[in-house]
């Protein structure tokens, strides 16, 4: 049996298939790498907020749990330790905001930043993705 030998204009085409196989497979390891710093930027302002908001929780009314054993905030002690633990971290370059809120009941603190595609940025608009997290704790007594 004889082999048959490719007719004219078949020769390369498999070259030129794996070729736009490996363009896709760039093209989607580059937004696989975009999609992963927004969820590590995420991450790390929830780890953020989260900190900040368990720091705010510990600034209870000492005189109302004195007084009435009842466990409040404090609402501008709880405000003022928020904010000191916000800025004994780690300065990031991506946040553009924080914001600090408090009531007897509960203390929210919430941030807001920002991502730039690489990949992406040529196909979206080149405005930054943004990122914003909150994060929200009332005060408990020990039982």
């Amino acid at each position: 049996m004889r082999a048959r030998l490719p007719t004219r204009g078949e020769e390369g085409s498999v070259t030129i298939w794996m070729l736009g196989v490996c363009i896709m497979v760039l093209f989607l390891g580059g937004i696989s790498l975009d999609l992963w710093r927004v969820f590590v930027e995420r991450r790390d302002l929830a780890a953020r907020v989260d900190a900040a908001a368990i720091a705010g929780a510990s600034g209870i009314d000492e005189a109302a749990f004195r007084d009435r054993d009842v466990v409040v905030l404090d609402p501008d002690r709880a405000e003022a330790m928020a904010w000191d633990n916000l800025r004994s971290q780690d300065p990031d370059p991506s946040l553009v905001s924080q914001a600090i809120a408090a009531t007897p009941d509960q203390i929210t603190v919430t941030a807001t930043g920002t991502v730039r595609f690489t990949l992406l940025g040529v196909l979206l608009p080149n405005d930054p993705f943004t990122v914003r997290v909150s994060a929200t704790v009332s005060p408990e007594g020990s039982p």
